[in-house]
């Protein structure tokens, strides 16, 4: 069977594979669905702690499939593709309090690089592009595309790529702090994997909670935020965790955190 989306978990990490490779990895209602499900299932699972959403193929994800889209029988139409497709998905990837990777393996266009955008940590390889190619075909950015793009790289900037559709080389979107880093293509997967690795043997119960202040942060004026940091940083240090990364300290040697 040729799933959509293919998920593998080892050493507490999901590894989530975007799974249509002859079409870049694009798009269709099953496989926005598919993907939903998975992330739904990776939350509640206690064996995973971090996650990793990647592409199979030479593509990241190309957007939506536009077929779908210009098929009489198929096309379910741009209200549903966002209402119930693309905006739970970045719902999803904002709320799920384990950090989530966006390992970009290749081009990431339209409702692709938004998807990436929204996760916690992107990392992407020195061949890597991302275009908002939206308005190429007489769109606008959606999933989550204006929200992120001008706070992650300015105003100006954002607003320039999403009306002239340019493309962006891994390289200069780490430059702009679109991405967090580009790593060397030959050992891409190992170095994503060392990340992952590093995150899901950290104090995961904190790092949910340092994802939940970024994005009340969003909106949130200054002293709404030192409150919720209040509020948070006492929840935090009633964790055990906290009490084995102070022993650890004290003890000079290496924690080991539970996510507890």
């Amino acid at each position: 069977m040729n799933e959509s989306i293919r998920l593998s978990i080892e050493n507490n990490i999901a590894y989530i594979r975007l799974n249509r490779p002859e079409v870049f990895n694009s798009f269709n209602r099953e496989m926005a669905l598919r993907l939903q499900q998975v992330l739904k299932d990776c939350e509640t699972n206690s064996e995973v702690r971090a996650l990793v959403l990647t592409g199979n193929g030479k593509a990241f994800c190309a957007g939506q499939d536009l077929k779908e889209v210009t098929s009489p029988e198929l096309n379910p139409g741009f209200k549903k593709i966002l209402d119930e497709h693309y905006n739970p998905i970045i719902s999803l990837i904002r709320t799920i309090k384990k950090p989530i990777i966006a390992a970009v393996n290749g081009v990431a266009a339209g409702a692709g690089a938004n998807i990436a955008l929204a996760c916690d940590i992107v990392l992407a390889h020195e061949k890597v592009s991302f275009i908002q190619a939206f308005s190429l075909i007489g769109l606008i950015p959606d999933s989550g595309g204006t929200f992120f793009l001008p706070r992650l790289i300015g105003f100006q900037k954002a607003s320039a790529l999403a009306m002239l559709g340019d493309k962006v080389s891994a390289q200069e979107a780490e430059k702009l702090g679109m991405i967090y880093k580009v790593l060397p293509l030959e050992n891409f997967e190992d170095e994503v994997s060392q990340v992952a690795l590093r995150l899901a043997q950290m104090p995961t119960l904190a790092l949910g909670k340092i994802k939940e202040a970024f994005n009340q942060s969003l909106t949130n004026n200054l002293e709404e935020q030192l409150s919720l940091e209040s509020k948070l940083q006492i929840e935090a240090a009633q964790t055990n965790d906290y009490a084995e990364g102070v022993s650890a300290f004290i003890e000079k040697r290496k924690p080991d955190f539970k996510g507890a």
